[in-house]
């Protein structure tokens, strides 16, 4: 009895699973080349899982700690998703000889087809290493980004 019970509550709860989709982002040009995506969820607030990226920053030598970053879930500290806006905002932060460099992507678009986002990214990037006047100022590198989300 206690079997018919569990597997009736089971299938009775499974009607109410939240459908996913997904989000992601490609860029590959003179500056930079990025790959960002995540799970989101159509319930409970469309929050996203398993958010992963990679960065590589291509003005940087091979060897910097700066050239190549890897996102993870703790990354990505806002984003905003609707039929009309994808926005991203992904924050990294490493120490790098003793000190923390970080990057941040901005990226910022608006819908063009059902799907389909296209606009502008930000990467600030921050080189404690190099800040020799200690002003904290990010160089920033700007373009174009092609997003999807289903």
């Amino acid at each position: 009895m206690r079997t018919i019970i569990c597997v009736t509550m089971l299938f009775l709860s499974a009607g109410t699973a939240f459908a996913t989709g997904g989000i992601w982002c490609t860029v590959d040009d003179p500056q930079a080349k990025f790959q960002v995506d995540a799970g989101v969820t159509t319930g409970m607030g469309g929050p996203t899982f398993n958010f992963r990226g990679d960065l590589e920053i291509k003005a940087r030598p091979a060897g910097d700690p700066l050239h190549k970053t890897v996102f993870e879930d703790a990354n990505l500290t806002q984003y905003w998703l609707d039929d009309k806006e994808l926005r991203l905002n992904i924050y990294h932060e490493q120490e790098v000889a003793k000190t923390y460099s970080s990057v941040e992507l901005t990226i910022l678009t608006r819908a063009s087809d059902e799907g389909v986002y296209d606009g502008d990214y930000k990467l600030a990037v921050y080189d404690s290493t190099a800040d020799k006047n200690s002003d904290g100022k990010p160089i920033d590198l700007t373009g174009k980004v092609s997003c999807g989300a289903e």
